[in-house]
């Protein structure tokens, strides 16, 4: 069987790289830990994976806003590679830092625009576990079969969903990228702490058009093994973290479709 190719993409500042890699790898992947220079000096060729993973950290520093140069870097240095890369019908996955790369970078949400994130209401960095409820009806392939209420980790400062005006948020939410939402342990959107930074319509992470670019706030690579769980000696031991089911779905969506 050909494998399927992840670049988890690297620059200074990030700190979630080596967990990411893990989790595509228990699902069967094969996994390259790329420098973003690397790329630039064509050392390494985007097109040669199937996914790109851009992982948690602090990209730079942080300097300017959250992702904001790494976004620059992606957006006017490999820019061709990158609209190749998602035009052969690919996939993209930005989590926390990552998340921030993508939405400042522009790609996403693609063609809606209009969002951005910024500092949390709590005016604090947040560390913390948070319920999420996949509302994309299944347009976001990486959520593919979630259809309960998950539990991961959040650790941000600037994870604020901000949408530019109501027609975009709502236009958001009409095509279904709004892919999961900050609730309460009943589903519920809730406020302070269950919506851990004050985001727009309890927004947590939202895909592009296509639903194969997808970015979120939350650490679904830091929930793959049961026992990741805070609760899990109280609560028992879950078949497998709420956030292993992610990796997974891109991993299958890759072999239906791409190879």
């Amino acid at each position: 069987m050909s494998e399927v190719r992840v670049i988890v993409l690297r620059t200074a500042g990030v700190n979630c790289d080596y967990e990411t890699a893990h989790a595509f790898r228990v699902c069967g992947a094969e996994v390259e830990l790329v420098h973003i220079n690397e790329l630039r000096r064509k050392e390494k060729n985007l097109n040669f994976y199937h996914i790109l993973a851009l992982p948690g950290g602090f990209t730079y520093g942080d300097d300017i806003a959250a992702g904001k140069i790494l976004a620059n870097e992606i957006k006017f240095t490999l820019k061709n590679q990158i609209d190749e890369f998602i035009a052969s019908g690919k996939l993209a996955i930005g989590i926390c830092n990552g998340f921030q790369v993508l939405v400042k970078s522009g790609l996403l949400p693609r063609k809606n625009g209009g969002v951005t994130l910024t500092d949390n209401d709590s005016g604090k960095f947040e560390d913390r576990w948070v319920y999420l409820k996949e509302t994309s009806n299944g347009k976001c392939c990486f959520t593919k079969g979630i259809d309960s209420i998950v539990y991961m980790p959040v650790a941000h400062a600037e994870g604020k969903f901000v949408p530019k005006d109501e027609q975009t948020l709502n236009s958001l939410v009409e095509k279904n990228l709004v892919v999961f939402r900050y609730v309460d342990e009943n589903s519920n959107p809730c406020g302070y702490p269950y919506n851990p930074n004050g985001s727009i319509y309890n927004i947590a992470g939202i895909c592009d058009p296509n639903g194969r670019i997808f970015g979120l706030m939350p650490h679904p690579e830091r929930h793959i093994d049961p026992t990741q769980h805070p609760r899990w000696t109280r609560e028992g031991l879950k078949k497998e973290g709420d956030g292993l089911q992610i990796f997974k779905n891109g991993v299958e969506f890759v072999r239906e479709n791409l190879l």
